[in-house]
């Protein structure tokens, strides 16, 4: 006896929405693409293949979600989502807060594929391959996204190329959970 796959959906809704946060950078946008995925994986079931990777599936719905809304927003100017409203800064009265408020502007610099990269297998945890079926590109490239991101936020924040890698992921980490706090 083969499992619905709809069961198994509400126990991704979490990742769903950390990955959401982490290409958005707001709560309620992110709240929404995950329940348009949701929606939309439920009424196109039938086109999941049994036996592959629903997470990944539910990503790739998120991810194409989250860029066909952008392409439709390319051309707005407002600020509802309080990107202008969070630059402007107050300095922060603890180092620790200091240097993930460090981490989250270098990390809000790089590209939207870099930042995906690194958010799903430095934040998410995801393996490069696994990163790789959701975005639906290479293996190599998936690496090299997330080495470039992870040489950029090290060449910015001054840190040694030595301890980049599990500094930026959990930096990475931290940002998500720091903005899934402010903005949840």
């Amino acid at each position: 006896m083969t499992r619905d796959p709809r069961d198994e959906l509400v126990n991704h809704i979490p990742a769903l929405r950390a990955f959401a946060l982490g290409l958005t950078r707001n709560a309620s946008n992110a709240d929404d693409m995950v329940q348009d995925t949701i929606v939309k994986a439920w009424t196109r079931i039938d086109t999941f293949k049994a036996g592959s990777n629903l997470r990944s599936w539910l990503f790739t719905i998120l991810r194409n979600t989250y860029y066909s809304d952008f392409r439709k927003k390319r051309r707005e100017i407002s600020d509802s989502d309080g990107t202008l409203a969070g630059q402007l800064s107050q300095k922060p009265d603890h180092d620790g807060r200091l240097n993930l408020a460090d981490f989250e502007c270098a990390f809000n610099t790089l590209p939207a594929e870099q930042r995906e990269a690194l958010f799903l297998v430095g934040a998410l945890g995801e393996s490069y391959e696994s990163a790789a079926e959701t975005i639906g590109i290479a293996v190599g490239t998936v690496k090299s996204r997330t080495n470039r991101a992870r040489a950029r936020i090290a060449g910015i924040l001054g840190i040694s190329s030595a301890d980049t890698m599990e500094l930026t992921d959990q930096a990475t980490m931290g940002v998500v959970s720091r903005q899934a706090r402010i903005l949840g």
